[in-house]
């Protein structure tokens, strides 16, 4: 089967780092979700999530990892960034492409600026190299109902700061079931991806990336704001800046683009 589509586990330390992988080609390519994978890790759903790569697969294996399945409180971003090294040395990969998608690019940041070695080319999508008080605010008011196990309202919050109105006006039809689909057991591990990236700031360090890296943002980001892509772009040396307008911070869902542009910068 051409996706080979496959569901994994890597061992780090006293847990687990759960990953998909689908594709047959020789170059790797490695996906770092966003905060959803604080309620919803990619376990046992390689089938579900390969769809979007499907141009990917005849040059590229893609992995898409979620963070290790017991986290430390007080467990930070660059921490974050370590473990994944581990996992992919663990998986005998020695350099990758990296995509990076809102807390992910977070990650992805941190891999490229302290394991040059690991990654041959850089994609931040909808993400910051630093907090902002657009995100502390939208962070704090969904942990506020994350605390109060008010689902509903978490998914809510989430959509309507993520989508152009055209979508949602789809999408608003199943906010009344929103509060049932997905509710984690508890939310620590929710709790514990938001606070990381409250404290973090990799601003200073991003003229360490030495990789090619191409930059997307959302014009209309009501999540982490527009400014800071314009940010990493001014720190990256060898970066590209795409911007989609009219999108926000699900641009990766709306633009029918989106994947076949990443491709491109990848292979090129």
């Amino acid at each position: 089967m051409l996706w080979n589509a496959k569901n994994g586990s890597v061992r780090l330390g006293g847990t687990d780092m759960d990953y998909v992988s689908f594709g047959q080609g020789d170059r790797s390519f490695i996906v770092l979700p966003g905060l959803s994978d604080g309620l919803m890790t990619v376990k046992g759903k390689a089938l579900l999530l390969a769809k979007p790569y499907v141009k990917f697969f005849k040059d590229y294996t893609v992995y898409m990892f979620s963070r290790k399945n017991k986290m430390p409180q007080g467990y930070s971003i660059r921490e974050m960034a370590a473990d994944q090294a581990a996992a992919l040395k663990a998986l005998g990969i020695a350099k990758a492409s990296v995509m990076g998608v809102s807390q992910g690019g977070m990650i992805a940041q941190y891999l490229a600026v302290d394991y040059p070695e690991l990654v041959d080319k850089l994609v931040i999508a909808v993400s910051a190299p630093r907090v902002n008080e657009m995100m502390r605010s939208i962070l704090l008011e969904r942990m506020e109902a994350a605390q109060k196990g008010d689902h509903q309202k978490l998914m809510i919050d989430t959509a309507e700061t993520a989508y152009s109105e055209q979508y949602l006006k789809r999408l608003r039809a199943f906010y009344p079931i929103l509060g049932r689909m997905g509710k984690p057991r508890t939310y620590d591990r929710f709790f514990i991806n938001a606070n990381a990236i409250l404290g973090f700031d990799v601003y200073e360090e991003l003229p360490k990336i030495s990789c090619p890296t191409y930059i997307i943002g959302g014009a209309e980001d009501k999540t982490v704001g527009i400014a800071a892509s314009y940010e990493m772009e001014g720190k990256i040396k060898h970066s590209e800046l795409y911007i989609y307008q009219g999108l926000g911070h699900g641009a990766y869902d709306e633009a029918k683009d989106f994947y076949s542009r990443v491709y491109n910068f990848l292979i090129k």
